[in-house]
């Protein structure tokens, strides 16, 4: 049973087994990550009906071993933290791999970090536009002569300073 128990959480500090080194970097895989839990939701379960069963038979020859009841236990605990690392793993893993929500233009294109205009409708994307008509303060392209929104001319020297 401790073998299995072994074999299930590996080697462990203080038993004299080396283990071997982590690269920072590797993060294993997920699907390795939902095979060990459900192996461990298995053992547990297993080790939970056994520890059951051993009380009962316990109760029923009145004789009780605490050193007994006190290892099956502490196996049970040492799968319980294991299931724990294994779900913040899974959960690290989870939050790299989804996709990071990036702002979007009122046109509903998502905006690329670092543009000034929306690459789908021109909209400027930050609150205050990096060139804008000097008459009605309007967002306007830098190669425009006339503003869209008044029909203000575009000065030559504004667009060459703000651009």
């Amino acid at each position: 049973m401790a073998r299995l128990l072994g074999r299930l959480l590996g080697p462990r500090e203080g038993d004299g087994a080396v283990a071997a080194p982590r690269d920072s970097d590797a993060r294993p895989h997920p699907g390795a990550l939902r095979r060990e839990r459900r192996a461990l939701l298995r053992a547990r379960e297993e080790r939970i009906r056994d520890l059951g069963g051993l009380m009962l038979e316990m109760y029923r020859r009145d004789r009780f071993r605490e050193d007994l009841v006190q290892e099956r236990c502490l196996e049970v605990i040492a799968i319980d933290d294991r299931l724990s690392e294994v779900d913040g793993l899974l959960k690290a893993v989870a939050e790299l791999r989804s996709p990071r929500t990036a702002p979007r233009c009122s046109c509903g294109a998502p905006i690329q970090w670092g543009t000034h205009f929306c690459a789908n409708c021109g909209r400027p994307t930050g609150a205050t536009p990096v060139v804008s008509c000097s008459g009605c303060g309007a967002a306007i392209p830098a190669d425009a002569r006339f503003c869209a929104n008044c029909g203000h001319v575009v000065e030559t020297n504004t667009r060459s300073a703000e651009a």
